[in-house]
């Protein structure tokens, strides 16, 4: 049903400096694998074949990593170490990764408006991959593209977050379909402490019906002076169907230090010990 899946992947990573001054944060490892490839794993479990990247400058080591080395593969060949590029190998016959480059950074709308190019006229995924979300059973994505097979309209992931923490993310109101889904009735971007109409905030997980890329090159300059992806789901809220989905799974903000280092234990302990 969706076979395409877009990584908006051009910011600049400042909360990790130094180390993404040379490494891009999508780069940066849980364990022993990068961000980004959690992300691509996730959507082909949902059945998506291409990957749609959205890169700036400073970002080849992306393209190098879904790509083949053939000088260390014939350095490790026939080795112990060989099984260790199988996880990646599989995800590189699994799925086709096309590229766009992001010239300015004017928001997560402009980024996703970027990637039209490569996404055309269908309805297609979003992942930010510095949102890492586990769940051995079902990964998020296959949750969401099972629900856009019935409803067929765009779908955000939204967790419960504490109150005093809404003003950092896109927060919705709605009106409950079912004990996890809500048709959305508003939707705000980083609202003022003690503004926001719910404490459901959205993460980094969407499906979206390609009729939203004309409603973004209509949408002003928001929160922050950028082109937000939450106002312009809001007008297709108002003007059709926008869902919001309370997904089943654990989900770590691996965009601030914190949740990288509680990623990285939990994946040591919980994935990688048992792999």
């Amino acid at each position: 049903m969706i076979k395409k899946c877009l990584f908006p992947a051009a910011g600049y990573g400042t909360r990790f400096l130094p180390a993404t001054k040379s490494m891009p944060k999508e780069m940066m490892p849980i364990v022993n694998k990068p961000l980004i490839e959690y992300g691509v794993d996730e959507a082909i479990q949902a059945g998506m074949t291409d990957m749609c990247i959205v890169t700036g400058r400073g970002k080849h080591s992306l393209m190098d990593h879904f790509d083949k080395n053939y000088e260390l593969e014939h350095q490790i060949s026939g080795t112990s170490k060989e099984a260790l590029l199988n996880d990646i190998r599989d995800v590189i016959d699994s799925a086709n990764f096309t590229y766009i480059r992001q010239h300015e950074m004017k928001g997560l709308g402009h980024a996703i408006l970027t990637g039209r190019a490569l996404v055309g006229d269908e309805p297609f995924a979003v992942v930010l991959a510095d949102d890492l979300c586990i769940n051995k059973e079902q990964g998020v994505l296959a949750q969401m593209a099972a629900l856009y097979k019935q409803f067929r309209c765009s779908i955000v992931a939204v967790e419960e977050v504490p109150a005093d923490e809404t003003h950092k993310y896109g927060v919705i109101a709605g009106e409950a379909l079912t004990d996890n889904l809500m048709r959305v009735t508003d939707m705000v971007e980083k609202p003022e402490q003690g503004t926001a109409p719910s404490n459901l905030a959205i993460i980094g997980r969407y499906i979206l019906t390609p009729d939203i890329f004309d409603i973004i090159e209509n949408t002003p300059p928001g929160k922050g002076g950028e082109i937000q992806i939450t106002d312009a789901l809001l007008q297709q809220a108002k003007s059709g169907c926008v869902l919001a989905y309370k997904f089943d799974g654990k989900r770590f903000d691996c965009g601030s230090v914190e949740g990288f280092i509680e990623a990285t234990n939990y994946c040591f302990e919980n994935i990688y010990q048992h792999s």
